[in-house]
């Protein structure tokens, strides 16, 4: 439970993404719109968890999102939403881990910049250090993969002890600013027609500091009695992330000091301006950042652990080109080494787009917050769907898997039964519905332009890059897919 705990927190790293982020909330929203941002992107993210928490106590498997799809879609459709269900969710993995590369590699830049002020930042710096944190990430996933368990623990303990050592100088040092400043302050300048609008693009920063939460649903194959551990680990680390994420929010804007100097900085993070203004040190501000940076590059290990394992899962399902090799798992480490090598070659390719613009690689890998969310929707849909349709029955403890059993109850083309994490009656419909209508409007304003008026230059292309996943899953589909993919393969 503690390893699957930090996995899950580790992967959120909530309060660090919040300094790391919160420039995208400061230009569409402003202070108060980070604030109350927060708060419902929290709440939002508890009602979808829970909701999805019930279907991986339902069918904990690898498989996550397509193998929920089948098991709940009608049959006439569920074979190709599945599909397309797996597309999606490999392709918001894939996008998440080169966000975690490229936060990772240039924060490794900024301190650079900190430290020397005579440092000119270029981008293909960024993409090297970026390639340095991929190849680190895959060296904890292969070489000593059995040690990933101690690692994650070993990192929760970091995650918890960073945030205070953090929070204490940042708050006990930094000048204060008025309470009116930081809860009755809006902003925008994104040029939208109102404030509200303006708001809901600035959201995007903070959803994508919860983004991640699902990493433990695609480890439930190796761990034991997974209905169980995944949900209350899942739910437990948006409850820890989110008490420190909203904490840090609040403390980095009372404390943000000279916003023009803070914005201005070399570093490309403000947050480590504004570490430097509170401590007077560059050496202290540096020892900051530096903690921030390091839980950002184990988060970056999680990610492409979970990452590969969804390739994994798909590919042995026949879902993905060259199934029969990214399916092989080493006898030696029982890890899957072709899918970690592709996830890493995709991922590092990625990264030469941040050669020529940052702007467009970042739009590019947006599609982390389009592509899962899309997946999560579907699968809520449709679990909304069965739930009121009476689709789905009460079960016994044993017949749920309580005991260890192996056996996976919960297929597709059989009959449904609740598994141990459930909420019933009502409360879960309402839940449910709620679920539905929030993610459909992050869905809707993932694909805003953070600003008008639009520029190529500036223009939010996860657009083109979710339809574009969805164009080629489909043409492969067409092609071969169709001949081989028959949904989940269940092994008894």
């Amino acid at each position: 439970m503690i390893s699957m705990l930090g996995f899950s927190c580790t992967v959120l790293i909530t309060w660090e993404a919040a300094l790391i982020l919160f420039l995208s909330g400061l230009l569409n929203g402003g202070p108060a719109g980070i604030i109350y941002g927060f708060i419902v992107v929290w709440i939002g993210n508890l009602s979808v968890f829970s909701t999805l928490s019930e279907l991986v106590s339902m069918a904990p498997t690898s498989g996550g999102q397509y193998h929920w799809v089948s098991m709940l879609a009608p049959a006439s459709s569920a074979k190709l939403l599945s599909y397309i269900t797996g597309w999606l969710t490999i392709g918001g993995w894939q996008g998440a881990v080169a966000s975690g590369g490229y936060f990772t590699g240039t924060l490794f830049q900024g301190l650079i910049a900190l430290t020397k002020p005579e440092y000119n930042p270029k981008g293909w710096h960024g993409t090297l250090l970026y390639w340095a944190v991929i190849f680190f990430a895959v060296f904890i996933n292969t070489v000593v993969s059995k040690l990933l368990p101690k690692f994650e623990g070993t990192v929760l303990f970091l995650h918890i002890l960073g945030f205070i050592v953090i929070l204490v100088p940042l708050v006990v040092l930094a000048p204060h600013g008025k309470a009116s400043d930081v809860f009755s302050v809006w902003n925008n300048g994104g040029g939208w027609p109102t404030q509200g609008l303006s708001f809901f693009v600035g959201l995007i920063g903070n959803v994508f500091a919860f983004v991640g939460a699902d990493g433990a649903f695609h480890m439930s194959e190796e761990i034991h009695n997974p209905s169980v551990v995944v949900p209350r680990s899942i739910m437990l680390s948006i409850l820890i992330n989110g008490t420190l994420g909203f904490a840090m929010t609040i403390a980095l804007l009372f404390c943000i000091g000279d916003l023009e100097t803070v914005l201005a900085t070399k570093t490309g993070y403000p947050f480590m301006e504004v570490f430097l203004q509170a401590t007077h040190s560059v050496a202290g501000a540096a020892t900051m950042a530096a903690l921030v940076t390091i839980l950002a590059l184990s988060a970056t290990v999680g990610l492409l652990a979970s990452t590969s394992r969804m390739f994994w899962s798909f590919a042995r399902d026949r879902g993905l080109p060259g199934w029969r090799t990214l399916q092989k798992v080493d006898p030696r480490s029982k890890v899957p080494l072709w899918s970690i090598a592709v996830t890493t070659l995709i991922a590092c390719l990625l990264a030469l787009i941040n050669i020529g613009s940052a702007v467009a690689f970042n739009n590019v890998v947006s599609i982390s917050v389009s592509g899962l969310y899309t997946s999560y929707l579907i699968c809520v849909c449709l679990l909304l769907y069965r739930r009121v349709t009476g689709g789905i029955s009460e079960a016994s403890a044993i017949s749920v898997g309580l005991t260890d059993s192996p056996v996976l109850v919960n297929t597709k083309n059989t009959s449904l039964i609740w598994g141990p994490w459930h909420i019933s009656g009502i409360i879960g419909v309402l839940n449910n519905i709620f679920s539905c209508i929030y993610l459909t409007t992050i869905l809707f304003f993932s694909f805003w332009p953070p600003a008008t008026p639009v520029a190529p230059e500036t223009m939010n292309y996860s657009s083109l890059a979710t339809g574009g996943i969805i164009i080629f899953g489909l043409a492969y589909y067409v092609v071969l897919g169709r001949h081989e993919w028959d949904g989940p393969i269940i092994e008894i």
